[in-house]
């Protein structure tokens, strides 16, 4: 009974033994074996079976080569091909161009193709100039849309294939769990295991999409040393348990998934049974029993660069290259002399210490892997367009994504992000760290007026930031490599810590997370925003979270202390304030877009106008904003984005008509509303029952235009009246139109007077004309009894973040930033800079309603935005979409007037404001100085064109005869892809 008892026990035990065996295997698939698998068998074993003994043992080496290094270099490397056989080779420092004419090279004269590998982790730029770098890995950890990673992996991908580099050494999936690691750190996904597993797959998925071999690191695990491998053994002094849980997880989860490659790194565990001072790397039970058995790996197996001295140290050349073979690894990295190598696994394998399946089993895997990388239909790297392809614009779009959806909020106390109700806030800027943060700043200042403030001494900083109830701290530090120092310096931490104490404070971290640790307390400040790094997008981006143009979505890929654990991170709502980024990201196309300068630049070769601001914005983003040209033709000032410019007609749709649409909405006025109704003054007259509607749709019979300011030339001298006149401001003469030119009150009723008494025109036709916003200012400012240059600030400007927009803007800007117009001759005799160049607009002391405003394009494209959202920006409520809907309408299309109500609208047939290729639904205007704003609600469009046409004389037609503004917009059309 007992016997027959142990036999069925025994049997049942061996079952289950071989079941949980099958199981194992069936769940690690050999991730080297490709689609064609007979014929890459035939391929493998061909090769190998006319291989020489030398042949097979130099397919096991791959060595080092800088494509930036010494032509004797580049030799020695040549004589090892052709010498000794080696299987493949990593590139290290150097260059794109170079390196393919090498790589060319090399495979030319290697009989089997050689295996080209790289450590491009976040990119080739990890290792060449001239390339580009995707996020480092930290950063890419706190994403929480896994997808993004896939698409990163398969970037990268592109490069490397691109550049005839068949494996790439990535992803890193070690836990990075000590921030003391010297080496690690922000090339790991994070600390905890689940979240570097699930970005290490999406990773190697896109990596293998393109066809590049993916290679998990550093095997069993570099993430919680405090010790760097390249200069020493570092220790793992964590108990197998802790090992087989935490470190070899991602392992197991890669290998399921056909990961192609690990590298085993130089390190000591002895918990996993390694003698002492022996790396990993050289040990039998990491290599073979624990990932080729225990984890049933199939992949290639690369040490770590044998010349490192965690490994160099354990031996001389030759004995450690043996000895990594021997403990199991396919592939000899990087080892310090190859021929000697060779001799000694020659030597092995004569004296029967390494047996023919040991080499056979790691070089027709090796070969294995050549085939599956498409080395079996070799073709050379195409040198030609090198560059181009390796910075695209889609590459741009998607670094913008990325970064993006990594921001990471990790306090946001009284909600101080986004910053909301702009009107409220005195924002001041501070610069922390070591690094530039100028695109930062620049950035923040495209949402309102944000100072950047600094002394040399705390005090005197304390003392100026006490006119802000804002302060924005950015601490940045080196972008250069994820290997630089992200820590404060004491006199860094000296002053965050006074300036949050007595200050309404959010610090954005440009820099590893770990830098927070140094942070004795952060108590104090009221909001930290971690983004990660310093490159321009991150500031930029950094900067749109905190003004709301875009949400935080980014969790802590690790703890910075008991405050801040990892997966801590707020999530906030956008609130519809532009954002700023690459054009595809929207549907649009870069390289179309690029006419754009070429139309620009010719208008100003061709004198059309000193210069330009041209702004397009798509669904919410701003994806294209330019400076073109200078001030004047003298070329003494650029455009930039502080320039601001005389925007002459589109004051109407950018100051007047909003205030009329609110009282239409507040029930004030109505389009019947007549103008006797409105204003007493023209109570009798011609004009008495002219309804309002009308009057905005150039349909009334209103003359186009009073030359109000000629009766007040002296008829005899030809200059201004000194009736009309003086040079000083006095009691009577209080109301500046230029420099050294004030004219006398009471013209401000002889202007109403002239309009009232005008004759009317005798057919009712479409006239354009300027005289209804003449009429609306009056009315709008008897109404509310304030100026046009009040109303609009505080009901709009302050609000919006539109700081460069308005009247008046020499009480507001210094006058270089302000550009100027016409060197009027008949009239003012100077040069008009800082005032209104219309005449009209000029003698009501510069606040019109149809002209007198200035701003840049950045602001422009705010309030048209504000319009296509209907009435909403930055989370307040300016309009409601019906009426901008009602506005916006063609009530007499049927006449021929193709005009909204104060909208211009594209043309019913013919020519006309807009290009054809504009909706029938789109709206916008255009002023005499050379402006243009425009918007699409069927594109999500907002287009706007600044420039000063009328420099040096307004009678410069030319930007209007060669339709240069049109032209613009239909290459922006054509520039939408989807």
């Amino acid at each position: 009974m007992c016997s027959a008892s142990f036999r069925l026990f025994s049997l049942a035990f061996f079952l289950l033994f071989i079941s949980n065996l099958s199981a194992q295997q069936a769940i690690t698939p050999d991730p080297l074996l490709s689609n064609d698998s007979i014929a890459q068998k035939k391929w493998v074993d061909s090769l190998y079976s006319n291989f020489t003994l030398e042949e097979k043992l130099g397919q096991l080496f791959m060595v080092d080569v800088f494509s930036n290094g010494s032509e004797a270099g580049i030799q020695k490397i040549k004589d090892l091909i052709e010498k000794e056989h080696i299987g493949g080779v990593i590139f290290s420092k150097g260059g794109p161009g170079r390196e393919a004419r090498i790589t060319n090279e090399f495979q030319e004269l290697s009989n089997t193709p050689l295996l080209v590998g790289m450590d491009a982790e976040w990119g080739l730029a990890m290792r060449l100039d001239s390339t580009f770098a995707l996020p480092w890995n930290m950063t890419l950890g706190a994403i929480q849309n896994n997808k993004l990673i896939e698409e990163a992996g398969a970037a990268i991908s592109r490069h490397t294939k691109r550049l005839g580099i068949h494996i790439n050494f990535a992803p890193v999936v070690d836990i990075n769990t000590n921030p003391l690691n010297p080496i690690i750190g922000n090339r790991s996904f994070g600390e905890n295991k689940i979240n570097v597993t699930e970005k290490a797959l999406a990773f190697m998925h896109g990596m293998h999409r393109e066809g590049i071999l993916s290679s998990a690191k550093h095997f069993p695990g570099h993430g919680d040393t405090d010790q760097d491998s390249h200069k020493t053994l570092p220790s793992v002094n964590f108990p197998k348990e802790r090992i087989e849980g935490v470190e070899l997880y991602p392992y197991r989860e890669l290998i399921k998934d056909s990961l192609s490659s690990v590298m085993v790194a130089h390190l000591n565990v002895p918990a996993l049974g390694t003698q002492e001072g022996r790396p990993t790397s050289l040990s039998k039970k990491v290599v073979t029993e624990m990932l080729r058995e225990n984890l049933q790996f199939k992949g290639l197996i690369f040490t770590d660069a044998l010349n490192m001295r965690g490994a160099s140290n354990y031996d001389e050349p030759g004995e450690i290259d043996l000895a990594a073979f021997r403990a199991g690894n396919d592939i000899l990295l990087i080892s310090e002399d190859v021929p000697k190598s060779i001799d000694k696994l020659k030597s092995a394998y004569l004296s029967g210490e390494i047996t023919e399946d040991r080499l056979a089993h790691s070089v027709k895997k090796i070969l294995k892997a050549k085939y599956k990388a498409g080395l079996h239909h070799y073709k050379p790297v195409e040198e030609q367009f090198l560059f181009e392809e390796l910075n695209s614009v889609r590459d741009d779009a998607l670094y913008e994504r990325l970064m993006e959806n990594a921001m990471t909020l990790i306090r946001n106390n009284k909600g101080m992000v986004p910053i909301k109700n702009l009107e409220k806030q005195q924002i001041a800027y501070v610069e922390l760290g070591d690094d530039e943060g100028t695109a930062f700043l620049q950035q923040l200042k495209k949402y309102a007026q944000v100072d950047h403030i600094s002394a040399e001494k705390l005090p005197d900083l304390l003392y100026k930031l006490k006119e802000y109830n804002y302060v924005i701290v950015g601490f940045h530090k080196s972008n250069d490599n994820p290997w630089k120092s992200y820590r404060f310096s004491r006199k860094d931490l000296l002053w965050l810590h006074e300036i949050s104490r007595e200050n309404n404070t959010l610090l954005s971290v440009f820099t590893s997370p770990y830098s927070l640790l140094d942070i004795r307390s952060t108590t104090n400040i009221q909001s930290i925003l971690m983004a990660y790094q310093n490159s321009e997008v991150a500031q930029q981006k950094a900067a749109q979270v905190i003004f709301g143009a875009i949400e935080a979505k980014g969790k802590l890929p690790v703890s910075t202390g008991i405050e801040f654990p990892e997966g801590t991170g707020y999530e906030t709502k956008a609130i519809d304030r532009l954002s700023y980024g690459a054009p595809e990201t929207v549907g649009m196309n870069s390289f179309k877009l690029k006419k754009i300068d070429s139309i620009v630049n010719y208008s100003i070769a061709k004198k059309m106008t000193p210069g330009a601001q041209v702004l397009v914005a798509r669904k919410g983003k701003v994806i294209y904003s330019k400076n073109f040209g200078f001030h004047t033709y003298q070329h003494l000032k650029p455009v930039s984005d502080t320039s601001v410019y005389d925007l002459a007609s589109l004051t109407k749709i950018l100051a007047t008509l909003p205030l009329v649409m609110q009282q239409v909405e507040d029930g004030i006025i109505d389009f019947d509303t007549k103008l006797g109704e409105m204003m007493p003054v023209f109570k009798g007259t011609n004009k008495e029952n002219i309804r309002l509607q009308d009057m905005l749709m150039h349909y009334a019979r209103l003359k186009a235009w009073i030359p109000f300011y000629v009766p007040t030339i002296d008829a005899v001298t030809k200059r201004p009246s000194t009736l009309y006149y003086h040079e000083s401001a006095d009691e009577r003469f209080n109301t500046q139109v230029a420099e050294k030119m004030f004219i006398r009150e009471d013209m401000q009723d002889t202007i109403v007077d002239i309009i009232a008494k005008s004759d009317l025109n005798r057919r009712k036709e479409y006239k354009y004309s300027d005289l209804p916003f003449y009429i609306l200012k009056y009315y709008l400012e008897g109404y509310y009894k304030t100026n046009l240059n009040s109303l609009t600030q505080d009901r709009f400007y302050r609000s919006l973040g539109a700081n460069y927009t308005g009247y008046l803007p020499l009480t507001r800007f210094p006058a270089d930033e302000i550009i100027p117009t016409e060197n009027d001759k008949l009239w003012r005799g100077q040069l008009v800079h800082g005032y209104v160049h219309d005449q009209g607009a000029a003698m009501q002391g510069g606040i019109g309603g149809h002209a007198g405003l200035f701003s840049n394009a950045n602001d422009v494209a705010k309030i048209m935005q504000t319009y296509l959202q209907g009435g909403s920006y930055g989370n307040e409520k300016f309009l409601k979409p019906a009426t901008i809907d009602k506005f916006n309408t063609c009530y007499y299309c049927e006449d021929n007037v193709r005009r909204g109500v104060g909208f211009d609208k594209p043309q019913i047939r013919g020519s006309g404001p807009a290009c054809s290729c504009a909706s029938r639904s789109s709206f916008g205007h255009s002023g005499f100085t050379g402006t243009f704003a425009w918007a699409d609600p069927e594109e999500e469009l907002v287009y706007i064109f600044l420039s000063n046409r009328v420099y040096p004389d307004s009678t410069n037609r030319k930007l209007i005869h060669e339709d240069i503004r049109t032209k613009i917009q239909q290459v922006i059309y054509d520039a939408i892809d989807y």
